[in-house]
């Protein structure tokens, strides 16, 4: 296939209108006119013999061929944009390029509003995409430079990507203000004779705590699992649930009227990392952001 009948802006429409999912939010991010991404489209459909993208519910969605070619466009562009960077200083202030940071629900929930709020002051026009993914996924989205950074639990890393730690956690229990477990001093066998939510996306039914219960001779019986860290409160203020939790998000469920208590168990304590391509180590716009969240992690 010759090149000759495709050029950078319409590479850029593409990846445009495949993470906006919009020919006007493309544009807006462009800084072009909505016309000039429907040339480009359509330019892009010729070359390619493929819609690419249709409307359906509201949002152009991509084709099979378009989710094919769209890892591979990113890299190309990502490269390009790393040419640039290394001649030109970056400029938080009048910044306009879009950071992608893989992470998990918990890491989300707790560095999250920092993170935006620094974001917010010093690079207002920066914008933020925080995706979720496999642990299996990301080293395909770091080396395709489809993610800037990811922040999670990664006890055993690839060699070829760089790891910095954020901070270390250990869980807490917590439970609705006046449950029974609240009214005596709680023993291991206690908490295990309480029926337990769990916050997993293994869907499966088994955690750390699991672990340590075994150690002692107990089980505990799950009589929820989850896949959203978001819905504990609520349903542990509607039930006799209790739940084991990262620390750093006690205080979230304080606020929701819930009650946090040390956990009757010897449970190791866990890493939250930050992980990242060393292709991007010397990078000013990467080496900015990083030093952003790791300030995020250590306000927690």
């Amino acid at each position: 296939m010759s090149l000759a009948g495709l050029d950078l802006g319409l590479l850029a429409a593409f990846e445009a209108v495949y993470l906006e999912r919009s020919v006007s939010q493309a544009a807006l991010r462009l800084g072009v006119r909505q016309p000039t991404i429907s040339a480009a489209l359509a330019r892009l459909r010729d070359f390619f013999a493929d819609e690419l993208f249709l409307r359906s519910g509201g949002a152009m969605q991509p084709t099979p061929k378009a989710v094919r070619l769209a890892p591979r466009i990113n890299h190309v562009l990502s490269e390009l944009r790393k040419a640039v960077d290394d001649e030109a200083p970056f400029s938080p202030d009048t910044e306009t390029r879009v950071f992608t940071i893989v992470s998990n629900d918990y890491a989300t929930f707790v560095l999250g509003p920092p993170i935006v709020e620094i974001m917010a002051r010093e690079a207002p026009h920066v914008d933020l995409r925080m995706i979720a993914a496999d642990k299996a996924e990301v080293p395909g989205l770091l080396e395709k430079g489809l993610a800037d950074v990811a922040i999670g639990v990664f006890p055993s890393p690839p060699d070829r990507f760089v790891v910095q730690t954020l901070f270390t956690e250990h869980f807490v229990g917590v439970a609705r203000e006046n449950h029974p477990i609240l009214e005596r001093p709680i023993t291991p066998e206690a908490f295990a004779a309480a029926d337990h939510a769990l916050f997993t996306t293994r869907r499966d039914a088994s955690g750390e705590v699991d672990k340590a219960f075994l150690q002692r001779g107990l089980r505990r019986r799950i009589s929820l699992t989850l896949p959203h860290f978001l819905a504990l409160p609520e349903i542990l203020a509607r039930s006799d649930m209790v739940a084991s939790i990262p620390s750093r998000a006690a205080r979230f469920f304080v606020q929701s009227g819930l009650s946090v208590f040390d956990l009757p168990l010897s449970i190791p304590r866990w890493t939250l990392s930050m992980v990242w391509s060393p292709t991007t180590r010397h990078d000013p716009a990467a080496t900015w952001l990083r030093s952003r969240i790791l300030g995020a992690a250590q306000r927690l």
